[in-house]
């Protein structure tokens, strides 16, 4: 799941530029890394960039907000999970408001699934 030169330059520049939501659930989620898997943020995989991703599970997190339900998104979207899905990847989207409302509980969720899945694997 190589991914161009040029996902990789966008992935770098989203970096510096998450979403409120994508601020406030990274700073839980990196707050747990030293004990548990790793998760990456804004991390390419093939032609696309997953918010949020922890590659000993194969599992992509992604924050959706409001524009996520306008125009062609919510096809985009499908496509894009069919894909993840096609290279044996599980995705898990949260709505940017639960984030907002439940940020610890969203990132407990996200840990357990990551925790869960790597067990399934071995």
């Amino acid at each position: 799941m190589r991914s161009s030169s040029k996902t990789h330059t966008q992935a770098k520049t989203l970096r510096r530029a998450l979403t409120p939501p994508e601020v406030i659930l990274w700073a839980r989620l990196r707050a747990r890394q030293p004990d548990g898997p790793r998760i990456r943020r804004q991390h390419p995989i093939g032609p696309y960039i997953a918010d949020f991703y922890c590659s000993a599970a194969k599992l992509v997190i992604e924050v959706d907000g409001w524009s996520h339900n306008m125009g062609d998104r919510p096809a985009r979207d499908e496509r894009r999970d069919a894909w993840m899905v096609e290279q044996g990847l599980t995705v898990v989207r949260y709505p940017a408001d639960e984030v907002m409302r439940d940020p610890i509980g969203v990132a407990d969720g996200i840990w357990d699934a990551c925790v869960a899945r790597m067990r399934s694997r071995r």
